[in-house]
């Protein structure tokens, strides 16, 4: 008579509480290195929301958890899931919750507004933009703060001529934005901000109809105007390009020439090679931790396997960008910046259905930006010592409060 095994019985890995405190300057978040390292696919709880999720650090599983579509976007939306920040951020018809093909349908709608035709006119207004800002600069004379006369009004400046913004309009979105993309403001605070810019872009895309551009808000009021998006769906896109487009390179950008400028012989080098400048680009968004804790998660429509661990139906997944771009499966000797990197496929962009739209505008900017320094004040350097320079506070994207330089 054959034995009857009992069934096999697994223990759920413990629940791991991510406080999100923040990290020095540049530095890696201890428990993300710690993840990747010893517990690759894990369980989490956040500050905020009830319950606890699943965090996948390595890049294939990365890989795989933001391109499967058992792992659903839409699913999230509205739910109160273990989350980094008290409010959430995007309205629920954003694009980046939703999944195929409605996903496809939103993106396919302000796709023109970011052909490589489109960036390549943006690219010789970004140089113009950044020309003026750096006579401003000269004429200032050291010390200035770089943030506030570089990194934070050319994106503004492009970012609005993208979205057909009139120049009045844009301070005012500017300071919406950092109460929305920061956990240090109260969820009040952070919910008036999105009422009013939500507010904003529904009143400029009704005063766009009928009108022909190829701006962001033309493209909108012309694909509401034919029924192709309801209303809430084009505001939220909107708001999410503004944001977006503003929050992220403003501070990458900034991060960027702070390793420039404390990394022994990164700026040297770009100043003897100017060709290295877009692999230094790549490779620069793949070493920075540019975000603090995690994007929007996504809901397991049915059993998957991820790694060597099966996430059950039902449950929420972060997917951490930052330590796949640390992933010495993926990247030779990954906590080191090389400029001569070869196979430099990172994600800082994202991947699958939700890389970031805009990419290609990003990079652009960023190489503008540095460019620029490179050409007009070669002699760069900090104004103070680097562990005097202070940076945002509990931000989504981290990044320098101010950046003191002279040369």
């Amino acid at each position: 008579m054959t034995e009857l095994l009992p069934p096999t019985v697994t223990t759920p890995p413990p629940v791991h509480l991510w406080d999100l405190e923040d990290v020095p300057e540049m530095e890696f978040d201890p428990f993300l290195a710690r993840q990747l390292r010893e517990e690759p696919v894990s369980r989490i709880r956040l500050p905020y929301g009830t319950g606890h999720a699943w965090l996948v650090t390595r890049y294939e599983d990365v890989r795989l958890v933001t391109s499967d579509p058992r792992f659903s976007r839409t699913e999230v939306a509205g739910k109160d899931v273990t989350r980094m920040s008290p409010h959430q951020v995007a309205a629920n018809e954003a694009v980046g919750y939703a999944d195929p093909p409605e996903h496809t349908r939103l993106r396919r709608t302000v796709a023109k507004a970011f052909t490589s035709r489109r960036v390549d006119s943006l690219r010789v207004r970004a140089r113009r933009i950044a020309d003026e800002l750096a006579d401003t600069m000269a004429d200032h004379g050291p010390p200035l703060d770089l943030v506030a006369h570089l990194h934070r009004p050319l994106p503004m400046a492009v970012t609005s001529e993208l979205m057909g913004v009139p120049e009045p309009d844009r301070p005012a979105l500017a300071r919406c934005t950092e109460l929305i993309l920061s956990a240090a403001h109260s969820r009040e605070d952070s919910e008036r901000a999105q009422q009013e810019i939500q507010a904003y872009f529904g009143t400029l895309l009704q005063s766009r109809a009928g009108e022909r551009g190829d701006d962001v808000a033309a493209l909108l009021a012309a694909e509401l105007a034919q029924g192709h998006l309801s209303e809430g769906e084009a505001v939220a896109l909107a708001v999410t390009i503004q944001i977006s487009g503003l929050h992220a390179v403003t501070n990458n950008s900034a991060n960027m020439v702070y390793l420039l400028l404390t990394r022994p012989g990164l700026w040297d080098r770009l100043r003897s090679d100017p060709a290295v400048l877009p692999a230094a680009v790549e490779e620069l968004l793949r070493y920075i931790p540019h975000r603090r804790g995690v994007g929007i998660g996504r809901i397991a429509t049915e059993d998957v396997a991820v790694g060597e661990v099966v996430i059950p139906a039902g449950d929420i997944v972060y997917a951490s960008y930052l330590t796949a771009n640390r992933d010495p499966a993926a990247f030779e000797d990954p906590d080191r910046i090389d400029f001569d990197r070869t196979d430099n496929a990172h994600v800082s962009f994202g991947h699958g259905q939700h890389h970031c739209l805009a990419a290609m505008l990003a990079r652009m900017e960023s190489e503008v930006m540095l460019s620029t320094l490179l050409r007009r004040f070669p002699d760069l350097r900090l104004a103070v010592p680097a562990e005097e320079i202070t940076w945002t506070p509990r931000p989504l994207i981290r990044g320098p409060r101010a950046l003191p330089v002279a040369w």
